[in-house]
Formats: structure tokens, sequence, C-alpha cells
């Protein structure tokens, strides 16, 4: 074919491989490259370009990690059909009413939660409201926020002084301060092969360079880290000790310690996500109570508590708690004073520590039903998490489950929007079990994925599975 992109219209300066990936993706959106097309070979792509071969197979690679290409071996590269948003992990805001949708990792909506709901609402229809609606400062939030946020934090075994403590818009832009506080465009920042999209996200937005480490149950392994760091300058490591998403890895009490002594030898900042640290009952250590000067920590409560309390907070270096707050204030002021006063008021009267015993209860129902509809398949389903990680039948890809599953009324995510650059796909999806839906529609949902995965993927007319 003859599509030629034009790479200096998009962001001159930025990477070649970079600006390729986001011609190819912009040109996708645009129709100049439709659904089924084969793209140029590496080698005629580069003569074309005039770069290197190995600058076209890193812009392809890219795209088929966002779910916009795709390799087949013997035949080449082609635009994929795009089933979701995100490869899977977004679904459309126009889905059918009838989907059962296990894509989005959501803490469970019932009866208490609700009860809860209606009840601040109640109570704040009666408060003076001086504190938390006719101010906008301070940016990192309010003195009693920060310190009902403190005791929070040690209620799950982090110490902290309100000082270094900032009041965010959920776990996501506490994630996205502490990058921004640290690392200039050409950084490197580290991860697992697997990692929250969200972090592949801020590496697009950031302009930073994002490698992937290799994994175990717990996570990142500290003999990779430290070979990593022994041959590259590496700025950060953004990582989830608890239930890492998406494979549910659980760091133990040593693994976090070797990670902290790693990036105390080598001057590696830690960024650590705890989203779903209330969740797990195991009294672990944060990795940032090791190394309190190299350590961010991101926790909300979005995951344990309430989806739509996007409430967080961030635990800054005490070196950087004004560079945080400036960023902060640039960005978004100060977070919403309303939802604080709601995340505080129920850490103070004992309703958030309730609804995460709420929360634990019912994924360990949850993640029951898994064991019991898919019991050889689950590679991993901590008894607390909201989510399971499941291998596919080697008969099935996964685009071709996802397609299968959505025509049957069931949405799940396979594994490219968690993908760091090189990563082995591993023919795996995560299955969500949270948001509004009750167990006896995850039953249905669990019973039309096992069926599906005993039986054997359609043959298109080309001859190739489908």
């Amino acid at each position: 074919m003859a599509w030629t992109p034009n790479l200096e219209r998009l962001h001159p300066g930025v990477p070649k491989h970079k600006a390729l990936a986001e011609a190819i993706v912009s040109d996708i959106g645009k129709g100049l490259l439709n659904s089924g097309d084969r793209m140029p070979t590496h080698r005629a792509l580069a003569q074309r370009l005039k770069v290197s071969v190995q600058t076209v197979s890193a812009a392809y690679r890219e795209a088929e990690r966002l779910g916009y290409l795709q390799g087949e071996v013997g035949r080449g590269t082609f635009v994929r059909t795009r089933l979701t948003e995100g490869a899977g992990s977004y679904m459309l805001d126009n889905r059918p009413q009838d989907l059962i949708d296990l894509s989005i990792v959501r803490a469970a909506y019932g009866f208490e939660q609700e009860k809860a709901s209606r009840q601040i609402f109640s109570d704040l229809s009666e408060s003076d409201n001086a504190a938390w609606m006719r101010s906008c400062r301070p940016v990192a939030g309010t003195e009693w926020h920060r310190a009902v946020g403190s005791k929070w934090l040690s209620s799950h075994g982090l110490e902290v002084p309100g000082e270094r403590l900032v009041i965010t818009n959920g776990g996501s832009q506490g994630l996205f301060l502490a990058l921004s506080s640290i690392i200039q465009s050409d950084d490197v920042v580290l991860t697992g092969s697997l990692t929250d999209h969200g972090v592949i996200g801020c590496a697009n937005v950031l302009g930073f360079t994002l490698r992937g480490l290799p994994t175990d149950e717990q996570g990142v392994l500290p003999d990779a880290l430290d070979n990593f760091c022994r041959h590259t300058k590496v700025r950060a490591l953004v990582c989830t000790p608890t239930y890492s998403n998406p494979t549910g890895a659980l760091a133990g009490a040593q693994r976090r310690k070797q990670i902290a002594q790693v990036a105390e030898h080598h001057g590696v900042y830690v960024i650590e996500d705890e989203v779903y640290r209330p969740l797990c009952p195991d009294a672990l250590p944060a990795i940032a109570s090791f190394i309190p000067e190299l350590a961010f920590y991101c926790t909300s409560f979005t995951k344990s508590v309430l989806t739509g309390l996007r409430t967080g907070y961030l635990v800054v270096p005490t070196s950087l708690t004004l560079r945080v707050a400036s960023i902060l204030r640039v960005t978004g002021w100060m977070a919403t004073p309303l939802l604080a006063e709601i995340a505080s008021r129920w850490v103070e009267d004992g309703t958030a520590a309730h609804l995460v015993a709420v929360q634990r209860r019912e994924m360990r129902a949850r993640q029951q039903l898994v064991t019991k509809a898919l019991g050889e398949q689950v590679i991993r389903n901590p008894v607390n998490w909201l989510a399971a990680w499941v291998s596919v039948p080697d008969y099935w890809s996964e685009e071709a489950l996802l397609q299968a599953l959505r025509e049957r009324g069931v949405a799940v995510t396979i594994s490219d929007p968690f993908m760091t650059l090189g990563a082995n796909r591993p023919n795996a999806i995560r299955i969500c079990l949270g948001g509004q839906i009750d167990r006896m529609r995850l039953e249905e949902a669990l019973e039309v994925i096992r069926e599906t995965f005993q039986r054997y993927p359609a043959i298109n007319a080309t001859g190739f599975l489908s």
C-alpha cells in the first residue's frame, strides 16, 4: 500500500518511533488506514521514511500494544478491528444494556454503599460548609483533611506527618503528580512488564521512556531491578505491591524491603501505588516506610470504599512537597474539598472501615464463584481483590475470545492495554468482579466464560481462526 505518514506534523523533536506510532494511530482515527489494511513491511516503510528498520519495528510494536495493529506470522501487520476503546480496557458509552461488563475494575456497589451515601448527603445538608465549600486553599488540602488522611494511612501501616501528605482527586492524579514532579522527558522509568494502563498513559503524556521488568507472583523481581539499574540510568520505579493490576501479584514483606534496598542503593525514586491496600488483610509494610525520602505513596478510596469517592492521598518526600503542591495548583488548584470532606467524615465515624469490611466479604464470595467456575484456568485471584487473572486456552487468541464473549453479552479485558514495550503476551484475560452487578449476574457471566473456553473458535473465510 502507498500510505506514508507525515511525522513532522505531529510532535517534532520526539523520538521517531513514538512519532511514527502516533502517526499510525492518528491516520487510523482519520480513516486513512482502515480495519484489515495491510501495513507496509518494516523495511519498505523504513526506506520510504529514511529511518532505520528498528525504528519502524518499535513503532509497530507500540501501535500493537495500543491495540491499533496486529502482526500475523507469515502474513504481515494489519490494522486491527477495534472492538473496544483501549483494546478492551474501556467499554463504549453506547454498549448494549444487557451487556455484563467485567472489563473495568470497580468496587462492588450494593445496599450498604447506597445507605451510607444517602446518610452522608443528609448530614452534609444540615452542616455548616465554611471549611469545604467556601475556600479553595490550602492547595494541598485543609489541615483537618490531611490529619484524617494521616490517621487513615496509619491504620494501614504507614506513619506520616500531615505536612508530607497531599489530598488528590483519586489515585490516578496522585500517580501523575508524583511522576511529573521528578521526571524529565528523556528519563527512564521502570515498572512491571504488565502494568496499569494509567502508567502507560503517563508515559505518553509526560514523554518519558517506560521499560518493563520481569515479575513473579510477588511482582517486580529485585534482581531484575538491580541489574537494569547497573546498566542504565533510571529515574523511578512505579509499582503496585498489593494486588498489582492486571495480574493480582502481592508482594510480601521481604520483597518490599528488597525493592527499597535496591532503589536506595541506586538512588531511584519509588512511586508506590497502593489503591488496593485496604482490601488486603495482611500486615505488610509500605516500601515508603523504608525509604521515606525516595518514595511516593499513592492511595484512594475508589477501589475499597466507593467507586465515586474520588479522593486520595499522596505521601511526598519532604524535599518535594512544595514542588508537588505547585504542580497541583497549576493543574487543578486543589482536590475537590467536598469529596475530601465525605472521606474524612467516613474515616472519623468508622463508615470507611465498615465499607472496606463489606467489600472484603463480597469479594471473598465472588472469588469463590470464580474458582468454582474457572478453577483450572485461574492464574491468580486473591481472596479480597476486585478481579481475577485467568489464562486463555491455547486454541483461543485473546482477541478472538474477547469478540466471542462480547457476542454472548460479556465484556472482559485482554492483556494489550497493560503491556510495556517488548513484553510477552501472556494469553490471559482480566475478569473484574465489582460494579453494580449482583452475584447471580456474575455467575451467569462466569458460566458464559467457562462454556466459551470449552469451545473451539470458528474458522473464518480466509482459513484462519477468528
